[in-house]
C-alpha cells in the first residue's frame, strides 16, 4: 500500500496522446513497472476522450492477475459519471482479486463535456454527485447494514456482503486543485492527488486539504500525492519539445510555457530537482507520466526508475 509517511512512486497507464497501445503491451508494461520497483499503477479514466481509453475496472482486474505487489487503482475515476454502489462493488472486487492492493482515485472531470452528455449527467452537478458518492461508498464498505440519503444516491438498510479485504476500506485519493476539490479530499478522502500545479501551489493547497482532514479528527497520516508529466532527455529543449507535442496532442489545446511550468524536464538531475521541490512542499507520493511518443513510454519509465527515483529517495526528508 501507499504509506503516507514515506516517499512512494507510481506509474500511469491508459490513454496516451495521439494513439493506442495494444492490450498485451499494456500488460507487459505493468509487469515491468512492478519489477522496476514502483509502488503503484494508476489506470487513467474517461468514458469518452480525444484518444482511445479503456475501461479502468476491467483493465485493473487484468493488471491484478499479472502483478503481485504494486497497489492498483483508477487514477482518477470520474466519479460523477458512475453509480456509487457499482463503484464500491468494483473496487471491493479488485481488492479481493489483488489480495488487498486496491486504491480508489477519484475526480470530477469536466474537460470533455461530451462524456457527461453521453452518460446523462449534468456537468453542473458533478461536484455534489461526487461528494454524495464518496459518502455512500464509504458507508457500503464500512457498515454491516448501510443507509444513505442524498439527492442522487439513496438506499436503506443494504449490505455489501463481499466487501474489500483492506480495513476499514481501500484508501481513497481525491484529485483536483479547486477549493471544493481540496475540501472533498480532506473531508471525504484519505489523500490528495495534485495535477498541473507548481511546487508553491502544491504546498499551499496541501495545507488547505489537511485543514479539512484535521477538522475530521481522523487518526493517521493524510496522503499527499502529485501526478506529473516528465521527459528525460539530453537537453531541456529536447524534453520540452517532446512534452509539448504530447500534451497538445492529448488535450487538444495549446500549452506553451505551461509545459515548462508544470512538467519535470531535462536531464535526470534536472527532473529530480523539479520533483524535489514538491517533496520539500510535502509530497510523499509521485506518479510519473512520460510525456513523449508512445513507443518511448517504457524507455522513459526505465530512466525514471533508474536515474530519477534514486536521487529523490536519497534526498527524501524525514516523514512529517
Amino acid at each position: 500500500m501507499l504509506d503516507p509517511a514515506r516517499l512512494t512512486f507510481g506509474a500511469s497507464l491508459g490513454s496516451f496522446g495521439g494513439g493506442t497501445v495494444p492490450v498485451p503491451t499494456l500488460l507487459d508494461w505493468a509487469v515491468e513497472i512492478e519489477a522496476l520497483g514502483l509502488d503503484a499503477i494508476w489506470f487513467r479514466d474517461h468514458v469518452l476522450w480525444h484518444s482511445p481509453v479503456l475501461d479502468p475496472f476491467v483493465a485493473l482486474g487484468a493488471l491484478a492477475a499479472r502483478t503481485s505487489r504494486v497497489a492498483l487503482g483508477p487514477g482518477v475515476l470520474l466519479l460523477p459519471l458512475r453509480n456509487a454502489a457499482v463503484v464500491a462493488k468494483a473496487i471491493a472486487t479488485l481488492d479481493q482479486f489483488s489480495g488487498g492492493r486496491a486504491l480508489l482515485g477519484v475526480g470530477v472531470g469536466g474537460e470533455f463535456p461530451k462524456e457527461f452528455e453521453a452518460c446523462g449527467v449534468p456537468m453542473a452537478e458533478r461536484g455534489r454527485r461526487a461528494d454524495e458518492a464518496l459518502g455512500a461508498i464509504r458507508a457500503l464498505w464500512t457498515e454491516e447494514r448501510a443507509s444513505f440519503e442524498g439527492r442522487s444516491v439513496r438506499f436503506t438498510d443494504v449490505a455489501m456482503r463481499f466487501g474489500p479485504v483492506q480495513r476499514p476500506h481501500p484508501p481513497i485519493w481525491v484529485g483536483g486543485r479547486s477549493e471544493p476539490a481540496l475540501a472533498r479530499a480532506g473531508r471525504l478522502g484519505d489523500g490528495w492527488l495534485a495535477y498541473f500545479v507548481t511546487a508553491e501551489g502544491f504546498g499551499r493547497r496541501l495545507g488547505q486539504a489537511r485543514a479539512h482532514w484535521q477538522a475530521r479528527g481522523v487518526a493517521g497520516a493524510f496522503g499527499a500525492g502529485l501526478v506529473v508529466y516528465f521527459h528525460v532527455a539530453a537537453t531541456r529543449d529536447e524534453a520540452c519539445r517532446a512534452a509539448q507535442w504530447y500534451l497538445e496532442t492529448e488535450y487538444r489545446q495549446p500549452f506553451g510555457e505551461l509545459v515548462d511550468r508544470y512538467c519535470a524536464l531535462g536531464s535526470p538531475a534536472e527532473c529530480a530537482a523539479a520533483l524535489a521541490a514538491f517533496i520539500d512542499a510535502g509530497a510523499r507520493h509521485i506518479t510519473a507520466i512520460p510525456a513523449g511518443p508512445i513507443d518511448s513510454y517504457m524507455a522513459q519509465m526505465r530512466r525514471f526508475a533508474g536515474e530519477v527515483m534514486p536521487r529523490l529517495s536519497a534526498a527524501s526528508p524525514a516523514p512529517r
